[in-house]
């Protein structure tokens, strides 16, 4: 599986952007999907997690009300929708793919993922 993000930008403080993880060599359908994201000298941290059929989600509590994610099965993409940014969401976001199923508090790890993409870079200015 090979995860591709896009949709990272230079945005001001309360803008929203909406970042997409395209998945290519099978379809992940019945994959959980998670995104993560890294500030400079921090380490990876967990932003938000979808299960295979989008009956469940959960999310950072840094992030809740903020953000959401979603996942378009037929188009093999995942979303994660950012709105009211903040400074201190500026970070390279990954996404990562495991095809686990637990409930949806699991995949708050990300030693849980087996797949990972190469990250998109969101910069938000005050």
């Amino acid at each position: 599986v090979q995860l591709v993000e896009s949709g990272g930008g230079l945005v001001q403080a309360g803008a929203s952007l909406r970042l997409s993880c395209a998945a290519s060599g099978r379809t992940v359908s019945s994959y959980a999907v998670g995104w993560f994201r890294q500030a400079p000298g921090k380490e990876r941290e967990f932003v938000a997690a979808v299960n295979w059929s989008a009956g469940s989600t959960y999310f950072a509590d840094s992030v809740k009300g903020r953000f959401t994610i979603s996942r378009d099965n037929a188009k093999n993409t995942v979303y994660l929708q950012m709105n009211s940014l903040k400074p201190e969401d500026a970070a390279v976001y990954y996404c990562a793919a495991t095809p686990a199923q637990y409930g949806i508090n699991w995949y708050g790890r990300r030693e849980r993922y087996d797949y990972w993409g190469q990250g998109t870079q969101v910069t938000v200015s005050s």
